[in-house]
């Protein structure tokens, strides 16, 4: 039996891959959360347009990650580290639709 984190995971996963399609994009869940049936890393779970995700659900997001009111993005970086940009899943959608992600 599927444990409860797994499952929510999953459902992310799957969420991930019917917003995309709806947007006309090509996207796929890899097998068992296993990149390696897609020829890719392990750790990939979603594969959008060729983009590689993985897909990370938590019960409660640390309050600096979400994005605030009037902002667009937030970008963090942790010492020695390169920088993370946090947008809304929908405009990264976008940005890979309209050609704009490498």
């Amino acid at each position: 039996m599927t444990s409860s984190s797994k499952a929510k995971g999953n459902s992310l996963e799957r969420e991930i891959v019917n917003e995309a399609k709806k947007l006309g994009l090509t996207a796929i869940r890899a097998y068992s959360s296993d990149g390696r049936s897609l020829g890719k890393s392990s750790e990939v779970d979603v594969m959008i347009e060729g983009v590689t995700i993985q897909a990370k659900r938590r019960k409660k997001l640390a309050d600096y990650v979400k994005i605030p009111n009037g902002v667009d993005a937030v970008v963090m970086r942790g010492d020695r580290e390169k920088a993370l940009a946090v947008i809304p899943f929908e405009k990264f959608l976008k940005l890979i639709a309209e050609g704009k992600y490498e």
